[in-house]
């Protein structure tokens, strides 16, 4: 454990905090390796090209990706005063969530697992 009053380890972690721009969706009805697929296309892509690619990619992770991305811009504008104009995605992640396990009914009184995958994805933007 981290020694010395409890006011200075609070100003050391907030000292040691990333103040860039950042969105994150916690719980997303979907696997990794599916968010991933979008998620690699947009990494590095400056925001309005990500937000185009994003417009007319046919995966479902897209769509979702994109109300994430516009948020992050929201946060970038309102809270940190960046302009539109120099933002790029400089990280953007998926991470495994808690698995819904169900079953399906098979023949002979048997059943399937199916397992219902989630993720937490996050995206930061930056200045360039």
């Amino acid at each position: 454990m981290a020694k010395g009053h409890r006011s200075q380890i609070k100003r050391a972690r907030n000292a040691n905090k990333d103040t860039r721009p950042s969105a994150k969706l916690s719980y997303a009805r979907m696997s990794v390796q599916k968010a991933c697929y979008v998620l690699d296309v947009i990494r590095g892509k400056d925001v309005q090209t990500a937000l185009g690619i994003l417009t007319y990619n046919p995966r479902y992770a897209s769509s979702v990706i994109k109300k994430l991305l516009e948020s992050a811009i929201a946060n970038a504008e309102n809270n940190n005063g960046m302009s539109l104009e120099n933002l790029y995605v400089a990280e953007c992640y998926a991470n495994k969530a808690p698995t819904m396990k169900r079953i399906r009914p098979r023949a002979k009184g048997s059943a399937y697992r199916i397992e219902k995958r989630t993720s937490h994805i996050s995206i930061v933007l930056d200045e360039r």
